[in-house]
């Protein structure tokens, strides 16, 4: 195999890998609404995965791993998105809980 070949196969095994992940956020916040009944817009979450699957689109197209401009962009916007909806649901299933 060549060097780009083997960069691209573990660029898309890491999003599908960070895929699950966000896909397991978003199973939590899902389950949390249904057994509590307040809203945790958790199909917010599939904006990541299509943001950071573009981005490892565009990294395998052009036979790069980084330093492409709009690949870094997509990524990092992916990455802020996603630490605001973690930081918000975790803020929503843990803010004005009672101590037991």
């Amino acid at each position: 195999m060549q060097t780009e070949a083997i960069s691209q196969l573990l660029l898309l095994y890491t999003w599908f890998l960070l895929s699950g992940l966000i896909l397991f956020f978003m199973l939590i916040a899902r389950s949390y609404q249904r057994f509590s009944g307040e809203t945790t817009h958790y199909r917010q979450f599939w904006a990541p995965i299509i943001l950071f699957g573009a981005a490892a689109l565009r990294y395998t197209t052009l036979d790069l791993v980084a330093h492409d401009p709009l690949g870094d962009v997509l990524s990092a916007l992916a990455g802020v998105l996603l630490a605001l909806l973690v930081a918000r649901l975790h803020r929503q299933m843990t803010a004005g809980r009672r101590r037991a």
